[in-house]
Order: C-alpha cells, then structure tokens, then sequence
C-alpha cells in the first residue's frame, strides 16, 4: 500500500452514465416483448403486464418527486409531459399510493 493512500479511506465507485436514448429503447423493447407474450396466448403474463405498468407509475411518481425537491415547478413538470398541471399532481398521488401498496404487499412496510 502506497503511503500517500490512508488504509481506511474508500473511494467512491464511478457510476457509468447511461445514455437516456439507450435506456429509453431497452424498456421499451421489455414492454413490448411483455405484450407479444400475452398476445400469444400467455395469459399468467398478463398479471407481470400489469405489475410493471404499476411499477413504472410508482418510478414515474419517485422522479416526479425528485424534480420538485430539485426546485421544478408542476408548471415546469407538466409542460414537460404535456398534459395539465392537475393531472401530474393526481397521477404523483396514485402513484405514490400504489408505490405504497406494492411496499406493503411485499411487506416492506405495515398498513
């Protein structure tokens, strides 16, 4: 071990960036790929189908959440997804609720 280097300090793991193009593309592909499956025949998939829009809307309520504490207006939010300002606020309420179901469920959190 070096001397400059002290044995108890870490370094902080660089994340790697991931272009929002490319993300943006493989859930989409995972999306679609869920509603072939079901387009098929699988019905059981249906339930994963469902389970995941309402995963996204739980995510889509976290970020929401996140902008606003970045200092984001819901006029700057809703612009931004165009649609009314009302509605971002009332999609950011059933997605928290739904977030706070899904925790409950898994039993993560208590009623």
């Amino acid at each position: 071990m070096s001397a400059d280097k002290a044995p108890t300090a870490r370094r902080k793991r660089e994340r790697r960036v991931v272009q929002n193009g490319e993300f943006d593309a493989f859930a989409r592909r995972i999306v679609r790929a869920y509603a072939r499956r079901v387009a098929s025949g699988d019905i059981e998939a249906l339930v994963a189908l469902r389970q995941l829009a309402s995963t996204v809307d739980a995510a889509t309520a976290d970020a929401v959440q996140g902008l606003r504490k970045f200092g984001y207006s819901w006029a700057d939010i809703a612009s931004r997804l165009r649609i009314p300002e009302g509605t971002v606020k009332s999609r950011l309420h059933y997605g928290l609720r739904t977030l706070k179901l899904i925790l409950q469920v898994k039993g993560v959190t208590r009623p």
